[in-house]
């Protein structure tokens, strides 16, 4: 039996409206944040699409209004489900923006109270990570690099073993200055959650928005040469928690 649900978040954003509206409205700007690759055809009926390869969805914009409003809905599927996102954007003095977020539609019987809980957690992360973008890497189109965890034993724990493969200090806190030692890069923590399987780590370097999903993803966004990092980034998860490259 399928049901409603609905989320709701908002972030303040050091930038304007137009920074955000650049962010949320375009495909480099949402590859520069969320998942990509990301086409948007911009106006009222104009088509959205997502493409990872393994994973592909399509919406229609049914709100247009630029620097103040963008709604887009998925196609339905056989059995009436969907999935819904709005966005408000609001100037405040000072040049920050007000970022208001909606994620609503129907899902199908079985994906219940935990799904919305972890795209909850997620939709945190995310919308921390536009606003990081929007504050230190408006206007450079990022590239999305995904990594996917190798098959594991049901039950396994990989995130303190990640952790210290990367050279992450047990207890690394927001503002710790650290290094990514395999692949040599230096940043600076910007985002930490440790919760049974709601883990995140998010890395802000030079170059990049570094983010580790403990479910089962790396999601990085690379502001420069981003040639062979996804392959290196899955070698790199297949050799430090085992299992076969996909």
């Amino acid at each position: 039996m399928t049901h409603e649900f609905e989320i709701s978040k908002e972030v303040e954003v050091d930038g304007t409206p137009e920074q955000v509206w650049d962010a949320i409205a375009t495909g480099p700007g949402i590859d520069s944040w969320f998942m990509g690759p990301h086409t948007v055809d911009g106006r009222l009926g104009g088509r959205m699409s997502l493409d990872m390869g393994f994973f592909q969805e399509a919406s229609t914009i049914t709100a247009w209004e630029p620097g103040k409003r963008l709604a887009y809905q998925s196609d339905k599927g056989e059995d009436g489900t969907f999935h819904a996102m709005e966005y408000l954007v609001e100037g405040r003095e000072q040049g920050s923006t007000v970022l208001r977020f909606v994620h609503s539609g129907i899902l199908a019987d079985g994906w219940g109270d935990e799904f919305v809980d972890q795209q909850s957690k997620g939709w945190d992360m995310y919308l921390f990570t536009l606003a990081e973008y929007v504050r230190h890497f408006a206007g450079r189109p990022g590239v999305y690099v995904f990594a996917q965890w190798p098959p594991q034993p049901e039950g396994a724990d990989n995130w303190p073993v990640l952790l210290n493969a990367l050279g992450i200090p047990e207890g690394a806190k927001v503002g710790d200055e650290v290094t990514l030692e395999p692949f040599g890069v230096h940043g600076v923590v910007d985002y930490v959650v440790e919760h049974d399987v709601h883990n995140f780590l998010g890395v802000r370097g030079p170059e990049g928005i570094y983010r580790f999903h403990g479910t089962n993803a790396v999601g990085h966004h690379l502001f420069g040469d981003a040639t062979g990092q996804a392959e290196k980034w899955q070698a790199f998860l297949a050799q430090t928690v085992g299992g076969q490259t996909s």
